[in-house]
């Protein structure tokens, strides 16, 4: 009986000194082109992860220049139980060449696959995929695209997902269309600036990209958009903690999201290590983990004369 109490002892020990020095490894570029992006990721992630009283360590390492070999003999050990990143979609690529035996929450999504690596983005595929589940409710079979000159390469990736998606007529035009018949629809892929001079707008039937709303600028009425809910709909306090300490243009808002998903996930991998298809309603959507990829389902919204409606 005295030895099982020993070996107990010491085997709670060894449990406890493990899970001390146990870590979750970050990877982001904090400098160089890609720095601002991973700065409003990064406080997004440490704001989530403060206001969860997690205690797991948390450890950021420079990606810039630096290749992930490199990174991973260095940083990544027997203690590390989760790696957050990288997040050029060149790294990501170079993770998965590794194949790492460490569970990786990747940030960025790229077309190749690996054991062990997640891949978490802010896809324009998603927001594509919520938009046209609101197409199909309004009974959309015609949609005209109106994109913004000089914005296109903003545009492209939402464009294509969108036509690949919606399975029904999508036709680029050149000017505001007078008046929409029925079962059309107007697509509208330009700034807030660029939207708010196109003039009067129908009151149905009208759709933007999200990168048309812009903090303190005004929402034609009767326009529908899809876009990250923790910026409409206020129930996240580490969102709007970390945007107050270093306020943000929505673009980095969203990222700031971003990484708060990002700690919302890799909890629930550190706690549950086996877990594998699971639902949680995100920040930047509703989130689906389905095997090596997570999906986003993002909220969609209507201006009415006085609010903003929820649509989904």
């Amino acid at each position: 009986m005295l030895h099982n109490k020993k070996t107990w002892l010491l085997m709670f020990f060894a449990a406890f000194v493990s899970q001390a020095h146990a870590e979750v490894i970050v990877i982001l570029p904090e400098t160089g082109p890609m720095a601002r992006a991973a700065t409003s990721i990064k406080h997004g992630f440490l704001s989530a992860y403060a206001q969860s009283n997690h205690k797991t360590p948390i450890k950021f390492v420079n990606s810039d220049q630096q290749n992930m070999k490199s990174i991973f003999r260095q940083h990544v050990g027997k203690k590390t139980e989760m790696v957050v990143g990288p997040l050029a979609r060149q790294d990501v690529e170079e993770v998965m060449k590794l194949n790492p035996k460490v569970k990786v929450l990747a940030l960025n999504e790229v077309g190749a696959e690996a054991k062990n690596v997640i891949q978490f983005s802010l896809s324009k595929q998603d927001d594509a995929g919520s938009m046209v589940d609101v197409l199909q409710k309004d009974n959309i079979t015609d949609l005209l695209v109106l994109r913004q000159n000089g914005r296109e390469a903003d545009t492209e990736l939402y464009y294509i997902s969108l036509v690949s998606q919606f399975g029904h007529r999508v036709a680029p035009i050149q000017t505001l269309p007078a008046k929409l018949k029925k079962g059309q629809g107007l697509m509208l892929m330009g700034d807030s600036t660029w939207l708010n001079q196109l003039g009067k707008l129908p009151k149905r039937g009208v759709y933007a990209q999200a990168i048309a709303i812009e903090e303190n600028k005004a929402i034609p009425e009767g326009l529908t958009f899809c876009d990250v809910p923790a910026l409409y709909e206020h129930q996240w306090n580490d969102v709007y903690h970390a945007y107050l300490q270093k306020p943000e243009p929505m673009p980095y808002q969203r990222l700031i999201a971003f990484g708060g998903d990002a700690w919302m996930l890799t909890e629930q991998y550190v706690l549950n290590p086996a877990i594998q298809d699971f639902r949680l309603k995100g920040r930047t959507g509703d989130l689906t983990a389905q095997g090596d990829r997570i999906k986003r389902n993002v909220h969609c919204y209507q201006k009415t004369k006085r609010s903003l409606v929820v649509l989904k």
